[in-house]
C-alpha cells in the first residue's frame, strides 16, 4: 500500500481531483475508457461492488484508518493523505465524506443488449441539470425500473453532483447512452424489435392521466421524460404509443422531472 502525504495544494500528483474538469476526466485516456470522481466510503463502496476501478485515493488524513478498509484488493492504486485545510484548499469545498477517489469509467453497455434483458426502461431525452439526473437515477433504483437510457444530450450519470445527488445509485442500476445521430428513428426501431410499448409524459392535449395506465404496466415499457425547460421533443411524444400527464391541482400544470420521475416509477412498480 503506497501512501504519500499532499502538502500543497499546487501537487501536480492530485491533479485529477482539483485541475481537470468533468469532461476532461470523462477523456484523459482516450481511446481507452476515462475517469470519474466518487465521493465518500459509501458511494465508492457501490461504485467498487459494480465494478469500477480506483486508480487513486484521497483522504483526509484524520480519516485513513477508517478508509484503510476499501484498500484492499486494489494494491496498484496511489493513496494521498492531507490535512483538512489542505484537501478544501484543493478542492474547493469541504470534503465532508472524507475521502475521494478517481475510478476507472466502464465500457458502457449496447442500446439493444441492454433493452433485451429489461423490461421497464426510462429513458431521458436532454435532461441537462446533474441534480435532476441523479435523483432520477435514485428513484429509478429504489422503485424497480430495470435501465435507463440517455440521450447524448443529457448529463452524464458519472459526474460528481450527479454520483453526490443518486447516493451512488447510478451503479446500482445498468445504463448507457444512445450512439445514434438520429435519435428518434434508432430508439424507435430498437424499442419496436423489442417489443415495448413506449410512453411520453407531456402536457399534450390528448395526454391522459397516469392512472389510466393502471393495468398496462406489466407489458415491456419505455418511459420518456424530457428536458428541464422544454420538456419532450414533439417528435418523441408523436412517436410513442401513449402520452400521459399526472393530474396537477392548485393551479400548477406540472412537477419537476424528477419529482414526476418518482410518481410514475411508483405507478410502475405497483402493477
Amino acid at each position: 500500500m503506497k501512501i504519500r502525504e499532499i502538502k500543497s495544494v499546487i501537487d501536480e500528483a492530485v491533479s485529477v481531483y482539483c485541475q481537470l474538469n468533468e469532461n476532461q476526466l470523462k477523456h484523459i485516456h482516450e481511446p481507452e475508457e476515462g475517469l470519474f470522481i466518487a465521493e465518500s466510503e459509501h458511494v465508492i463502496e457501490r461504485a467498487m461492488d459494480a465494478g469500477y476501478f480506483p486508480e487513486s485515493f484521497f483522504v483526509e488524513k484524520a480519516r485513513l484508518n477508517k478508509a484503510e478498509r476499501l484498500f484492499p484488493g486494489f494494491p496498484d492504486a496511489d493513496i494521498y493523505v492531507a490535512e483538512t485545510d489542505i484537501i478544501s484548499e484543493i478542492t474547493g469545498f469541504p470534503l465532508t465524506g472524507g475521502i475521494l477517489s478517481a475510478m476507472r469509467r466502464r465500457k458502457l453497455p449496447d442500446c439493444d443488449e441492454l433493452l433485451r434483458n429489461s423490461n421497464h426502461v426510462a429513458i431521458l431525452a436532454d435532461i441537462e441539470n446533474p441534480t435532476n439526473v441523479g435523483a432520477i437515477f435514485r428513484s429509478a433504483a429504489a422503485l424497480g425500473m430495470d435501465a435507463v437510457i440517455m440521450s447524448h444530450g443529457s448529463c452524464d450519470p458519472l459526474y460528481r453532483r450527479a454520483i453526490r445527488v443518486s447516493m451512488g445509485t447510478v451503479f446500482q442500476i445498468p445504463w448507457t447512452v444512445t450512439d445514434e445521430k438520429d435519435r428518434k428513428i434508432n430508439i424507435f426501431e430498437l424499442l419496436k424489435k423489442n417489443k415495448y410499448q413506449t410512453v411520453a409524459t407531456a402536457l399534450s392535449p390528448d395526454s391522459k392521466p397516469i392512472e389510466q395506465m393502471r393495468g398496462q404496466w406489466g407489458r415491456k415499457t419505455a418511459v420518456f421524460f424530457g428536458s428541464e425547460g422544454n420538456g419532450l421533443p414533439e417528435d418523441i411524444i408523436r412517436s410513442c404509443d401513449h402520452r400521459v400527464i399526472i393530474p396537477m391541482s392548485g393551479g400548477v400544470d406540472s412537477l419537476n422531472v424528477a419529482a414526476s420521475s418518482a410518481v410514475i416509477f411508483w405507478e410502475m412498480a405497483k402493477t
